[in-house]
């Protein structure tokens, strides 16, 4: 695995040796950079198999460093895990929306950052979701084409959203509980932390716009399609 490399972006020391240690043990190589001009470089020089990206960083924010890679068609294809202290929601759904992967939350479980770096690298080699252009009252997905719209209009989504929304549109009327999306959609094999599918549904409700309701919230449970 010595040829998977990881970009850290962060400015704490301790963060820095800690995931240093943890991930070469894992079986990583790993690049470093403790403010976000220089880790914005090292991104597109480097072009690394995954970026662990901190928000508050300085000389550049780690949410600005998000929008551009994201961006870039040169560095858009490199998954992002963003790790923060703050605990504002708003930072976590915004660097969703230009496309960051997952996020931790300081202070993390080395143990745990393993596991969602393993399962985001697994779903990249075998990515694509697979099937026929589904309906749902004005939603329709296009796997083949990569695309959703609502009511004719395109919605533009991360490949996490159109992953999860292209599940419970498989699975119409299908109660989908948040340890099985996690696993489905993320890939995680232990169950780590269900707020990442609230956090992905609320964003995702949020671009559908007035269709919205078609996913409906099984409390205690997890989610599904309305059927009809």
């Amino acid at each position: 695995m010595s040829e998977i490399r990881i970009l850290i972006i962060e400015d704490e020391q301790d963060v820095i040796d800690l995931l240093t240690l943890n991930l070469r043990k894992a079986g990583f190589a790993l690049s470093t950079a403790n403010d976000g001009a220089a880790g914005l470089r090292k991104a597109r020089e480097e072009s690394p198999a995954l970026i662990i990206l901190d928000l508050m960083l300085p000389k550049m924010p780690g949410l600005e460093i998000c929008k551009v890679l994201k961006t870039d068609t040169a560095t858009r294809h490199i998954p992002i895990i963003m790790l923060t202290a703050k605990a504002e929601e708003i930072d976590r759904i915004v660097g969703l929306e230009f496309g960051a992967d997952d996020y931790v939350t300081k202070p993390f479980s080395p143990r745990e950052l393993v596991l969602r770096i393993n399962a985001i690298l697994r779903r990249g080699k075998g990515e694509g979701v697979e099937g026929k252009k589904m309906a749902i009252g004005s939603i329709t997905l296009d796997p083949s084409r990569h695309l959703v719209a609502v009511a004719g209009k395109p919605v533009r989504l991360t490949s996490v959203e159109f992953k999860l929304l292209s599940m419970l549109m498989q699975r119409q009327g299908r109660v989908q509980a948040r340890d099985r999306l996690l696993n489905e959609v993320w890939g995680y094999e232990s169950l780590i932390d269900t707020r990442t599918v609230d956090t992905h549904v609320r964003r995702l409700r949020k671009k559908l716009g007035k269709a919205a309701n078609a996913i409906e919230t099984v409390r205690g449970f997890g989610y599904r399609i309305r059927e009809g």
